[in-house]
Protein backbone atom coordinates (compact mmCIF):
# COMPACT_ATOMS: atom_id res chain seq x y z
CA UNK A 1 0.00 0.00 0.00
CA UNK A 2 1.86 2.93 -1.12
CA UNK A 3 -0.63 5.56 -0.72
CA UNK A 4 -4.10 6.64 0.44
CA UNK A 5 -6.17 9.63 -0.19
CA UNK A 6 -9.48 10.90 0.48
CA UNK A 7 -11.56 14.13 -0.63
CA UNK A 8 -14.85 15.73 0.74
CA UNK A 9 -17.96 15.65 -2.15
CA UNK A 10 -20.88 17.58 -0.07
CA UNK A 11 -24.89 16.17 -0.71
CA UNK A 12 -27.12 17.00 2.07
CA UNK A 13 -26.12 17.00 5.22
CA UNK A 14 -23.97 14.17 5.04
CA UNK A 15 -20.09 14.47 3.19
CA UNK A 16 -19.28 12.26 0.50
CA UNK A 17 -15.92 11.00 1.22
CA UNK A 18 -14.01 8.52 -2.10
CA UNK A 19 -11.39 6.94 0.38
CA UNK A 20 -8.50 6.13 -2.09
CA UNK A 21 -5.95 2.94 -1.82
CA UNK A 22 -2.97 2.56 -3.90
CA UNK A 23 -0.80 -0.80 -3.89
CA UNK A 24 2.23 -0.73 -6.34
CA UNK A 25 2.13 -4.49 -8.22
CA UNK A 26 6.17 -5.01 -7.58
CA UNK A 27 5.00 -5.40 -3.83
CA UNK A 28 2.03 -8.19 -4.53
CA UNK A 29 2.81 -11.84 -5.29
CA UNK A 30 1.01 -13.20 -8.37
CA UNK A 31 -0.34 -16.45 -8.71
CA UNK A 32 -0.31 -17.63 -12.61
CA UNK A 33 -3.19 -20.01 -13.74
CA UNK A 34 -4.34 -20.51 -17.52
CA UNK A 35 -1.88 -18.00 -18.89
CA UNK A 36 -3.27 -15.55 -16.15
CA UNK A 37 -1.39 -13.44 -13.22
CA UNK A 38 -3.63 -13.02 -10.26
CA UNK A 39 -3.20 -11.17 -7.03
CA UNK A 40 -5.62 -10.66 -4.24
CA UNK A 41 -5.41 -7.98 -1.63
CA UNK A 42 -7.49 -7.83 1.63
CA UNK A 43 -8.60 -4.28 2.74
CA UNK A 44 -10.28 -3.63 5.94
CA UNK A 45 -10.98 0.10 7.07
CA UNK A 46 -12.09 1.48 10.23
CA UNK A 47 -13.17 5.22 10.10
CA UNK A 48 -13.12 6.44 13.90
CA UNK A 49 -13.63 9.08 16.04
CA UNK A 50 -10.70 11.03 17.89
CA UNK A 51 -11.55 8.98 21.03
CA UNK A 52 -11.57 5.84 18.88
CA UNK A 53 -15.15 5.43 18.97
CA UNK A 54 -15.92 3.37 15.69
CA UNK A 55 -18.33 5.14 13.35
CA UNK A 56 -18.08 3.10 10.21
CA UNK A 57 -15.88 -0.38 8.87
CA UNK A 58 -15.86 -1.74 5.55
CA UNK A 59 -13.76 -4.65 3.82
CA UNK A 60 -13.39 -6.04 0.08
CA UNK A 61 -10.74 -7.98 -1.60
CA UNK A 62 -9.20 -6.59 -4.48
CA UNK A 63 -8.38 -8.63 -7.39
CA UNK A 64 -5.02 -7.65 -9.92
CA UNK A 65 -5.21 -9.93 -13.00
CA UNK A 66 -3.33 -9.55 -15.98
CA UNK A 67 -1.89 -11.73 -18.42
CA UNK A 68 1.12 -14.05 -17.38
CA UNK A 69 3.05 -12.74 -20.63
CA UNK A 70 2.37 -8.83 -19.58
CA UNK A 71 3.65 -9.59 -16.12
CA UNK A 72 6.82 -8.34 -16.02
CA UNK A 73 5.92 -4.91 -17.34
CA UNK A 74 2.38 -4.86 -15.40
CA UNK A 75 4.65 -5.15 -11.80
CA UNK A 76 6.18 -1.47 -12.97
CA UNK A 77 2.73 -0.02 -12.46
CA UNK A 78 0.22 0.17 -9.56
CA UNK A 79 -3.44 -0.73 -8.91
CA UNK A 80 -5.92 1.67 -6.90
CA UNK A 81 -9.43 1.30 -5.26
CA UNK A 82 -11.64 3.71 -4.06
CA UNK A 83 -14.91 3.55 -1.53
CA UNK A 84 -17.12 6.38 -0.72
CA UNK A 85 -18.26 6.81 2.49
CA UNK A 86 -20.86 9.24 3.75
CA UNK A 87 -19.74 10.90 6.87
CA UNK A 88 -21.47 14.00 9.21
CA UNK A 89 -18.66 17.40 9.48
CA UNK A 90 -15.84 16.65 12.00
CA UNK A 91 -12.32 15.03 12.53
CA UNK A 92 -11.63 11.54 12.50
CA UNK A 93 -9.08 8.84 12.39
CA UNK A 94 -8.63 6.37 9.35
CA UNK A 95 -6.86 2.82 10.10
CA UNK A 96 -6.34 0.68 6.80
CA UNK A 97 -4.71 -2.74 7.25
CA UNK A 98 -3.93 -4.34 3.45
CA UNK A 99 -3.32 -8.31 3.44
CA UNK A 100 -1.53 -9.57 0.30
CA UNK A 101 -3.69 -12.93 0.59
CA UNK A 102 -1.51 -15.04 -1.39
CA UNK A 103 1.89 -13.35 -0.01
CA UNK A 104 0.65 -12.96 3.58
CA UNK A 105 2.49 -9.69 4.08
CA UNK A 106 0.33 -7.23 5.71
CA UNK A 107 0.83 -3.63 6.12
CA UNK A 108 -1.16 -0.51 7.90
CA UNK A 109 -1.89 2.98 7.55
CA UNK A 110 -3.43 5.51 9.79
CA UNK A 111 -4.54 9.28 8.97
CA UNK A 112 -6.57 11.95 9.94
CA UNK A 113 -9.65 12.35 7.95
CA UNK A 114 -10.99 15.87 7.67
CA UNK A 115 -14.57 16.13 6.93
CA UNK A 116 -15.52 19.92 6.05
CA UNK A 117 -18.23 21.96 7.06
CA UNK A 118 -20.41 23.11 4.08
CA UNK A 119 -22.45 26.41 5.21
CA UNK A 120 -25.30 26.32 2.48
CA UNK A 121 -25.54 30.70 2.50
CA UNK A 122 -21.88 30.74 1.38
CA UNK A 123 -19.84 29.97 -1.76
CA UNK A 124 -18.11 26.72 -0.80
CA UNK A 125 -15.82 24.39 -2.93
CA UNK A 126 -15.18 20.40 -3.06
CA UNK A 127 -11.95 18.85 -2.88
CA UNK A 128 -9.86 19.41 -6.20
CA UNK A 129 -9.37 16.10 -7.72
CA UNK A 130 -6.26 15.71 -9.95
CA UNK A 131 -7.19 12.70 -12.04
CA UNK A 132 -6.10 10.67 -15.34
CA UNK A 133 -9.20 9.91 -16.09
CA UNK A 134 -12.46 12.04 -16.62
CA UNK A 135 -15.16 10.33 -18.94
CA UNK A 136 -18.65 10.36 -18.79
CA UNK A 137 -20.43 6.80 -17.95
CA UNK A 138 -23.75 5.42 -19.26
CA UNK A 139 -27.08 6.33 -17.82
CA UNK A 140 -27.10 2.46 -15.64
CA UNK A 141 -23.82 3.22 -14.39
CA UNK A 142 -24.72 6.65 -12.53
CA UNK A 143 -23.78 7.24 -9.02
CA UNK A 144 -22.63 3.60 -8.69
CA UNK A 145 -19.70 1.41 -8.68
CA UNK A 146 -15.46 2.92 -8.46
CA UNK A 147 -13.92 6.49 -9.17
CA UNK A 148 -18.01 7.52 -10.19
CA UNK A 149 -18.85 10.91 -9.19
CA UNK A 150 -22.58 11.49 -10.15
CA UNK A 151 -22.48 10.71 -14.43
CA UNK A 152 -18.78 10.84 -14.32
CA UNK A 153 -16.09 8.41 -13.95
CA UNK A 154 -12.99 10.34 -12.14
CA UNK A 155 -10.02 8.57 -11.39
CA UNK A 156 -7.85 10.26 -8.81
CA UNK A 157 -3.35 10.02 -9.57
CA UNK A 158 -2.70 9.75 -6.09
CA UNK A 159 0.76 10.62 -6.62
CA UNK A 160 -0.14 13.90 -8.82
CA UNK A 161 2.79 13.15 -10.96
CA UNK A 162 2.04 12.48 -14.92
CA UNK A 163 4.13 11.92 -17.86
CA UNK A 164 4.02 14.73 -20.73
CA UNK A 165 2.09 12.12 -23.07
CA UNK A 166 -0.85 12.37 -20.32
CA UNK A 167 -3.71 14.37 -20.11
CA UNK A 168 -4.29 16.77 -17.11
CA UNK A 169 -7.54 16.02 -15.44
CA UNK A 170 -8.83 18.44 -13.20
CA UNK A 171 -12.32 17.84 -11.11
CA UNK A 172 -14.01 19.97 -8.30
CA UNK A 173 -17.32 21.02 -7.65
CA UNK A 174 -18.68 24.48 -6.39
CA UNK A 175 -21.59 25.67 -4.77
CA UNK A 176 -24.35 28.29 -3.33
CA UNK A 177 -23.33 30.74 -6.41
CA UNK A 178 -26.25 33.74 -6.36
CA UNK A 179 -28.64 33.15 -9.31
CA UNK A 180 -28.63 36.01 -12.04
CA UNK A 181 -32.24 37.41 -11.34
CA UNK A 182 -33.30 37.47 -14.84
CA UNK A 183 -31.27 34.40 -16.15
CA UNK A 184 -31.70 32.74 -12.89
CA UNK A 185 -28.15 31.05 -14.17
CA UNK A 186 -25.38 31.44 -11.66
CA UNK A 187 -23.60 34.41 -11.44
CA UNK A 188 -19.84 33.82 -10.93
CA UNK A 189 -16.31 33.18 -13.04
CA UNK A 190 -13.58 30.57 -12.51
CA UNK A 191 -9.74 31.40 -13.21
CA UNK A 192 -7.27 28.92 -14.15
CA UNK A 193 -3.88 29.97 -13.45
CA UNK A 194 -0.77 27.37 -13.80
CA UNK A 195 2.48 28.17 -13.32
CA UNK A 196 6.33 25.92 -12.79
CA UNK A 197 7.74 26.45 -9.52
CA UNK A 198 10.91 28.96 -9.83
CA UNK A 199 8.91 30.88 -13.01
CA UNK A 200 7.33 34.22 -12.92
CA UNK A 201 4.95 33.75 -16.03
CA UNK A 202 2.18 30.98 -15.94
CA UNK A 203 2.08 28.59 -18.69
CA UNK A 204 -2.32 28.78 -18.47
CA UNK A 205 -4.12 31.58 -17.57
CA UNK A 206 -7.92 31.56 -18.65
CA UNK A 207 -11.31 32.68 -17.31
CA UNK A 208 -14.58 31.09 -18.40
CA UNK A 209 -18.38 32.20 -17.11
CA UNK A 210 -19.92 29.93 -14.86
CA UNK A 211 -23.17 30.30 -16.40
CA UNK A 212 -21.38 28.65 -19.88
CA UNK A 213 -20.29 25.37 -18.20
CA UNK A 214 -22.52 22.32 -19.04
CA UNK A 215 -24.96 21.65 -16.05
CA UNK A 216 -24.13 24.51 -14.02
CA UNK A 217 -26.92 25.92 -11.78
CA UNK A 218 -26.79 28.25 -8.61
CA UNK A 219 -26.98 24.97 -6.59
CA UNK A 220 -23.50 23.42 -8.16
CA UNK A 221 -21.02 24.00 -10.64
CA UNK A 222 -19.05 20.76 -11.94
CA UNK A 223 -15.68 21.59 -13.76
CA UNK A 224 -14.22 18.32 -15.29
CA UNK A 225 -11.56 18.95 -17.56
CA UNK A 226 -8.73 17.38 -18.80
CA UNK A 227 -6.22 19.48 -20.49
CA UNK A 228 -2.79 17.91 -22.71
CA UNK A 229 0.95 18.47 -21.26
CA UNK A 230 2.96 17.55 -24.16
CA UNK A 231 3.90 21.77 -24.07
CA UNK A 232 5.14 21.67 -20.54
CA UNK A 233 8.58 20.86 -19.54
CA UNK A 234 9.06 18.54 -16.83
CA UNK A 235 8.89 19.83 -13.22
CA UNK A 236 6.91 21.21 -10.71
CA UNK A 237 3.43 22.72 -11.21
CA UNK A 238 0.92 24.73 -9.05
CA UNK A 239 -2.45 25.03 -10.48
CA UNK A 240 -4.37 27.95 -9.02
CA UNK A 241 -8.19 28.63 -9.37
CA UNK A 242 -10.21 31.61 -8.05
CA UNK A 243 -13.98 31.22 -8.35
CA UNK A 244 -15.92 34.54 -7.95
CA UNK A 245 -19.66 35.24 -7.48
CA UNK A 246 -20.34 38.58 -9.21
CA UNK A 247 -23.11 39.15 -6.78
CA UNK A 248 -22.03 38.46 -3.34
CA UNK A 249 -18.56 39.25 -4.24
CA UNK A 250 -17.53 36.11 -2.55
CA UNK A 251 -13.93 34.46 -3.15
CA UNK A 252 -12.58 30.84 -3.19
CA UNK A 253 -9.03 30.12 -4.45
CA UNK A 254 -8.19 26.39 -3.74
CA UNK A 255 -4.86 25.13 -5.21
CA UNK A 256 -2.93 21.98 -6.22
CA UNK A 257 0.19 20.80 -6.77
CA UNK A 258 1.92 18.48 -9.71
CA UNK A 259 4.74 16.56 -11.34
CA UNK A 260 4.94 16.70 -15.35
CA UNK A 261 8.20 14.37 -15.62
Amino acid sequence: MTGVQTCALPIYSTIICPITIQFDRKDLQFQQKDNVSKANVNIFARISTLSRRTINTFEDVVTVEVPTELLSKALNGASIYQKSVPLAPGTYRLNVVAKDIIGGNTTSYEMALNVPHYDEDKLSSSSVILADVIEKVPTKSIGAGQFVIGDTKVRPRLNDTFDRSEKLGIYAQFYNFTADEKTKKPSGSIEYEITKNGAQQPVLDYTEDVANIEGSSAQQVTVAKLLPLQSLEPGIYTLKMKILDKTNNQVLTPSATFTVK
